[in-house]
């Protein structure tokens, strides 16, 4: 019997079982054996809206509560009809998500929680987070990542709020089917709306139809536990690495304080080969390194859960469907950092810019995917950071140095920490600007010129002038969005599909350009 399955055996909710049903999704994707489905019905050509003409109920169907709650709380609190469809029953986990307090203020913007609520969904609070890799120096910064949301408290407070102001919640209700008629979406054969939103996540029927089978260009797959037993230690890990190169991957962690012991996570970047090792190969090795990591016996602790999974992301980001009145949000849309797991903090960080992009949407009619994809804009800053993604992951033939990784790492974090937390905090959020990039690219560069050079060939000349295009775009849009703020009174006097159209061209510049970062 391996180590995993001693350890899962003895940890409540048989994630053995879990783990293997991912592995298997993992081991599917890898080998091109996930059927394409066709859930999303049109005419013969594919992509016009049937003739049918239907009597709608709603303006807005939401596919996947678990993120899909917030922003249906939200809309409704807008006034407009809001149904959920939920395949399961609509609650949070028991792990907590971590985020940043000032991205918290969305909830209070919108009106969705009062502070007593946002308080009281703050499950812990920590300081500092750590950065550090091998032989290297660590650097300490604080307010990053350092609150851990209970997702039960929380959910369960959007879901009465979205109850409360009229929006209709169907549990145990899985998507099925869309059919794209004249004047709005049928889904499930049932439920008429103008509008679908798809926050069914990475593996959403809509998107791999989209998609058609396309592989990721990158994953990062994650393992980890929450167990008791560790010495108090109110601190965390944001991202740490004490191992060179092993199985062609980088190995990474992450640690957290929870209310019932301490999370720790591994997680790597890497491509989807066919020759990629198993989730349950990773877990087992997580088991094998955590003492070394943590500096404690496995047999002092107390598992008391085991999160796991894979996030695909892909360069063709965000997804742009063909198809109108379908927008995907949240992990569906891709417009995570090919960096980060997406999910929660990705879905608060937009959570206001889609809220009103929506509004106005449904107000203006401005439902054809043209006029959609604006919701989920081309954002450079996000873009620029596949060359990062790229240069901490090895392709299953590569040969480079194992200690080449780290090396980069701990030197340009090291850059980065010198030229201050305007430079550092940022970045550590999935938010790049041009000022604080460039700066940071230039002294590496200068500095240490031996070392840029070893990562040409790894990332390979393509991704590199790949990464030159998507870098000026974010000179551009730092620029575009400088100027635009002289626009407002303008746009404010522009017919309603030109004011649609210009909020977001403004809004696509702000956060292309990670403007939309507040500093504490």
């Amino acid at each position: 019997m391996s180590l995993t399955e001693q350890i899962l055996a003895k940890t409540p909710g048989n994630p053995l079982e879990g783990l293997r049903r991912v592995d298997a999704l993992w081991k599917a994707l890898r080998e091109d054996a996930i059927a394409v489905p066709n859930v999303v019905q049109t005419s013969a050509d594919g992509y016009s809206p049937t003739e049918r003409t239907l009597e709608i109920e709603y303006d807005v169907l939401i596919a996947g509560g678990t993120l899909g709650i917030l922003l249906g709380a939200a809309l409704v609190l807008k006034g407009w009809r809001v149904a959920l469809i939920e395949r399961g029953t609509l609650k949070g986990r028991e792990q907590e998500w971590n985020i940043s307090r000032k991205e918290l203020a969305a909830f209070l913007e919108l009106g969705l929680l009062s502070e007593t609520e946002l308080e009281t969904a703050i499950a812990t609070q920590f300081n500092p987070v750590r950065v550090s890799f091998a032989e290297g120096s660590n650097i300490f910064v604080q307010d990053v990542l350092n609150i851990g949301v209970d997702p039960v408290y929380l959910l369960e407070t959007l879901k009465q709020v979205f109850l409360r102001h009229g929006g209709t919640l169907l549990e145990n209700t899985p998507f099925e089917s869309v059919e794209i008629c004249a004047n709005g979406v049928c889904v499930n054969r049932s439920l008429n709306a103008r509008l679908m939103l798809d926050a069914m996540g990475h593996f959403s029927p809509i998107v791999q139809q989209a998609r058609q089978g396309q592989k990721p260009d990158g994953v990062c797959l994650v393992v980890g536990t929450c167990a008791k037993g560790f010495e108090q230690n109110e601190s965390g890990d944001l991202i740490a690495s004490f191992t060179p190169i092993q199985k062609q991957c980088q190995y990474f962690w992450e640690a957290f304080p929870a209310r019932d012991g301490r999370t720790t996570y591994l997680f790597t970047y890497l491509d989807a080969n066919r020759d990629r090792f198993s989730l349950e190969d990773l877990f087992e090795d997580y088991l094998n390194l955590l003492p070394d990591y943590q500096n404690i016996q496995l047999e002092q602790l107390e598992f008391v859960r085991a999160p796991f999974g894979f996030f695909p992301c892909y360069q063709n980001s965000p997804l742009h469907l063909k198809w109108d009145r379908i927008l995907p949000v949240g992990d569906s849309s891709g417009s995570q950092s090919p960096l980060s797991f997406g999910g929660f903090g990705a879905m608060v960080r937009h959570l206001v810019r889609l809220t009103n992009g929506i509004d106005e949407a449904l107000r203006y009619e401005m439902l054809n995917h043209s006029a959609l994809s604006l919701l989920q804009p081309y954002q450079p800053n996000l873009s620029v950071t596949w060359l990062f993604q790229r240069s901490m992951s090895v392709g299953v033939n590569q040969n480079i140095d194992p200690d080449q990784i780290n090396q980069l790492l701990n030197t340009v974090f090291g850059e980065m920490q010198r030229s201050g937390e305007p430079v550092l905090k940022p970045f550590l959020q999935d938010v790049v600007q041009f000022v604080p990039l460039s700066q940071t690219l230039l002294k590496t560069g200068i500095l240490h010129p031996g070392l840029v050079l070893k990562i040409i060939p790894h990332v390979g000349i393509f991704a590199l002038l790949d990464w030159m295009l998507h870098y000026f775009n974010l000179a551009t849009y730092t620029v575009l969005y400088s100027i635009s703020q002289s626009f407002h009174p303008w746009i404010a006097k522009l017919p309603p599909a030109q004011h649609y159209t210009w909020h977001r061209r403004v809004e696509a510049w702000q956060f292309g350009s990670g403007k939309d970062y507040v500093t504490d």
